[in-house]
């Protein structure tokens, strides 16, 4: 099994301890969040601790792609999370890549991280209205996501769990996380409204986001509003019908 990795030349100290992590990741590591799709562990030494993600073997199709024609999960992780700190755009510090690949075929990669302690996710903000400044860390990840959409930044995965919130003296930071699927590019309005649909089920979230948006655009508190809110109730209803056929399917396979 031949290994392709690269490290940020600030952690080359810890390169060796970082690949016996990988190599003895199933069996070493204290697991981290939600292990669902892929699996997270965090490694400590020094008064470091990494955020190691370890990505499913994909399937043979794209076992191939990754190999010849396309970067791995990992790497476009990497290089994003490079990219996006470069133009001032918050993300927990990247570390390294790892990718497992036999002579045909890729296997296995790995995208390490700095574990950023966080106060909230964009998740505690569709589950607790009670937080404390509650609006205006709302307001704040709209002015973040129009930032991003300045910069010319689509974030395809720009859902609950992937938006990390500290609040730093009275202001709020913003940190992006699960990056492999991004698009750089000038977006038109369809583009920048359309990737706030899979945030929330709530109408008046989206209420205040299409107001906050408004403000920073200039564009129509209406306009912004109608089409946020369509496109928030389009992907619940896909995303809903495509659940209820898998349950069908699994049903029929049992």
């Amino acid at each position: 099994m031949k290994i392709n990795s690269k490290i940020n030349t600030s952690f080359e100290e810890y390169s060796d301890f970082l690949k016996k992590a990988i190599i003895n990741f199933e069996n070493s590591g204290k697991p981290f969040g939600n292990q669902d799709r892929n699996t997270l562990k965090l490694f400590e030494i020094d008064k470091n601790t990494f955020n190691i993600k370890s990505f499913k073997v994909p399937n043979i199709i794209n076992q191939i792609a990754y190999k010849f024609f396309r970067k791995s999960k990992a790497q476009r992780s990497f290089v994003y999370a490079n990219r996006l700190r470069n133009i001032g755009i918050g993300t927990p510090q990247p570390i390294a890549f790892y990718e497992f690949t036999n002579f045909f075929l890729f296997k296995k990669s790995y995208y390490v991280s700095e574990q950023l302690d966080c106060d909230y996710t964009y998740r505690d903000l569709t589950k607790n209205f009670k937080i404390s400044d509650y609006e205006n860390i709302l307001r704040a990840f709209t002015r973040f996501t129009y930032e991003l959409h300045e910069k010319n930044v689509l974030f395809l995965d720009h859902s609950p769990g992937n938006t990390l919130i500290k609040k730093l003296n009275d202001e709020y930071k913003f940190y992006l996380v699960d990056l492999n699927r991004m698009k750089f590019k000038k977006l038109s309005f369809e583009e920048r409204i359309k990737n706030f649909n899979r945030l929330t089920t709530h109408k008046f979230m989206v209420e205040i986001m299409s107001d906050e948006y408004a403000k920073c655009s200039g564009f129509n508190y209406e306009k912004v509003f109608e089409k946020m809110w369509n496109e928030t109730v389009l992907f619940q209803r896909q995303f809903h019908n495509k659940r209820n056929l898998k349950k069908k399917i699994k049903f029929w396979k049992n």
